[in-house]
């Protein structure tokens, strides 16, 4: 019989806060990160969530003594940090990192290959940091990265790989993946509108989120959410476009929650991927009514974060615990009317709900799609 999981902790860094308190409060608030930026050189600015250099760089310095640390390097140590410390590290720890790019920005105007650029240099050095003993594990599978991060660690501890696991996620702005987007003008002009019918294109975003997965959680846990079912399905369909139909998304969910031993009428909430791209949010709303989920509320991210790649799927399956924690839905921020095909229960204003059982998904290039279902341990640390 395999070992349950649990997520008994988590933290992130954000353009909205260097906490998970304050980035909750931000978003209770309303407030988000998006604004224009200038990321490309001789080009104007873009609407991303990025996270001023001064601040990050003041936050460090109170953390950390030494130098040698990218950006997104900082980024990840700051969210880590707390998590490592509260709850040690054995030699059946592990860690898990989630990423698409990683140092890319260490690759502009450098003809030889740099050795930070590698995922798995960036992955030892938050290790030898840390001090873990076994060699961490990375997860680069697109925008499905984060989601199916917690999966690994879930089924690597079920297996008794691991006794626990540290699951960190980041990624940062850069003028590669920007200029990327924005050449098959994916790029929205203003902040973006997941779901909307005048919806037009993502936002980009950054932030490192973390979180602590055992299977021996303490009775005492304020935080306690059993990772009940997951999976991950590619659809085949195309390198960047999305199946029309949302076949490897419904198979996704279809399959995380017969895992999970539930049914379209007990999940409370999902938390959706919604770039607010025209075929992304099309083939959601597909997939979603396929799974008999059109009646659930559901809402986006990405108009306070923005896409954040790699570090998104964690850091959205944070903030729906902490909705679940709090009994609050948070809105989908800009949506006003629904521009897909299929009926969908966009969250409009911050509710109260008594929140469960959690839907979370993710869906990304190359067709990979991801499904996890998260749920609220009815007491504490059981």
């Amino acid at each position: 019989m395999k070992k349950p999981t649990f997520i008994t902790d988590y933290s992130c860094v954000t353009p909205l806060g260097f906490d998970t308190a304050s980035n909750w409060e931000n978003l209770i608030a309303g407030k988000s990160g998006i604004a224009r930026h200038a990321v490309v050189e001789n080009q104007d600015p873009f609407y991303t969530s990025m996270i001023p250099d001064d601040l990050l760089n003041e936050e460090f310095n109170r953390h950390f003594d030494g130098a040698g640390y990218t950006r997104l390097e900082k980024m990840l140590l700051l969210c880590l940090k707390p998590l490592v410390e509260k709850h040690g590290i054995t030699e059946h720890t592990g860690l898990i990192l989630s990423t698409t790019k990683g140092n890319v920005t260490l690759l502009k105007n450098q003809p030889p290959l740099p050795e930070g650029a590698y995922l798995s240099v960036l992955a030892q050095k938050m290790a030898d940091h840390f001090g873990f003993t076994s060699k961490p594990v990375v997860i680069s599978n697109a925008c499905v990265s984060g989601v199916l991060a917690l999966a690994v660690a879930k089924n690597m501890i079920a297996a008794g790989t691991y006794t626990d696991a540290f699951v960190i996620a980041g990624d940062e702005v850069s003028e590669f993946v920007l200029s990327g987007f924005n050449s098959f003008q994916a790029i929205a002009p203003e902040p973006c509108k997941p779901y909307d019918a005048s919806r037009n294109g993502i936002n980009l975003g950054e932030a490192a989120a973390a979180a602590y997965v055992t299977s021996s959680p303490a009775g005492h846990a304020p935080i306690c959410f059993k990772i009940s079912g997951d999976s991950s399905v590619n659809d085949a369909n195309h390198i960047s476009g999305p199946s029309r139909t949302g076949d490897g998304l419904y198979i996704s969910i279809s399959h995380a929650m017969k895992e999970a031993g539930v049914t379209s009428e007990t999940i409370d909430f999902i938390s959706a991927h919604g770039t607010a791209t025209l075929y992304n949010d099309e083939m959601e709303s597909i997939a979603f009514g396929r799974a008999g989920l059109q009646h659930i509320p559901l809402h986006s991210l990405k108009g306070f974060y923005g896409h954040c790649l790699g570090a998104s799927g964690l850091l959205e399956s944070i903030i729906a615990m902490e909705s679940a924690l709090h009994g609050t839905l948070i809105r989908s921020k800009n949506f006003q009317k629904s521009g897909v095909s299929g009926t969908l229960d966009i969250i409009t204003e911050n509710r109260p709900a008594e929140i469960t059982h959690i839907l979370k998904t993710a869906s990304g290039f190359g067709g990979c799609n991801a499904a996890l279902v998260l749920e609220k341990c009815s007491t504490p640390g059981l």
